[in-house]
């Protein structure tokens, strides 16, 4: 297993201190050739408010894949990482939604609305296999369902390296799962020293701003020192638990602010122009 290299390139990007580039896009063919062409770290499929579409997710993840980008990388390794985002709030605890994307081979989950040590856990729960009670970092206690073959093919190794890179990341320095929870609403930047402190495994809070706005009561007045106020706090709280923050709205007007404040998961908008994406490589030295 040395010799696999790092698959998850938002994780590759992040684990030295860098910035990972990604954007939201629907699953489609035109948007996953586009993806897996780009410079992007990353693109999160949405299937939050797009719908659920499993099938779609599977071709999605096909068409992203190019013999010649793997030949001349000579890696298995994705240009670009698929992650996507689940419908169920974090309330919700449906285990389901990330058990079937991850057994299609994405190499994260994002959970909207997560608001509680109790829902955080469960996210991380949701993407571990079960282990020995006794083993290392047992905790938070995996409960993904046991079915790898398609996501061990999709990653292009064996099903037993399957099984080991297949944990979270940072619990599991070689795991190649990201759990992303979206911090959106007023009582997850309330409980989130708690969530961070509590739950193991997490490996990005992305800011919900346009959901967090609008319960502050400024509906996607982003720059309304209330909103400000609020998003400022939750980085304030990533950096102290060395978590990385997550903007979703990036473009270049505000890529400066959004580099300046230490967003180190930067979803640069999904237009096909990367006028957002190529200032903020620039600005990450990235050029």
């Amino acid at each position: 297993m040395d010799d696999i290299p790092r698959l998850n390139g938002v994780i590759g990007a992040l684990q030295n201190g860098g910035t990972a580039f990604t954007s939201f896009s629907p699953c489609d063919m035109a948007s996953a050739v586009f993806f897996s062409n780009s410079n992007y770290d990353g693109v999160v499929y949405e299937m939050e408010h797009n719908p659920w579409d499993i099938r779609a997710l599977q071709d999605g993840l096909q068409y992203m894949l190019s013999r010649g980008q793997i030949a001349r990388a000579a890696s298995i390794a994705p240009q670009c990482t698929p992650i996507v985002r689940i419908p169920p709030n974090g309330g919700e605890m449906s285990q389901w939604h990330a058990k079937q994307a991850l057994d299609l081979g994405v190499y994260g989950i994002v959970w909207p609305h997560v608001n509680s040590v109790e829902q955080a856990y469960n996210a991380v729960a949701a993407c571990r296999y079960p282990r020995p009670r006794a083993a290392a970092n047992f905790e938070p206690e995996g409960i993904r369902g046991d079915s790898p073959g398609r996501a061990a093919r999709y990653w292009g190794i064996s099903n037993d390296d399957y099984y080991k890179r297949a944990d979270v990341w940072p619990l599991a320095p070689d795991g190649e799962v990201l759990v992303i929870l979206m911090c959106e609403d007023v009582a997850a930047v309330e409980n989130l020293p708690d969530i961070l402190k509590q739950v193991p495994g997490i490996g990005v809070i992305l800011i919900g701003e346009g959901d967090l706005s609008q319960e502050l009561g400024y509906p996607r007045q982003y720059e309304h020192p209330v909103v400000v106020d609020a998003i400022t706090e939750v980085v304030r709280v990533c950096k102290e638990h060395e978590v990385p923050v997550g903007h979703p709205h990036a473009n270049a007007n505000n890529m400066d602010w959004i580099v300046e404040m230490g967003f180190r998961f930067v979803m640069a908008s999904p237009e096909r122009k990367t006028a957002g994406l190529d200032k903020g490589r620039e600005l990450a030295g990235r050029t």
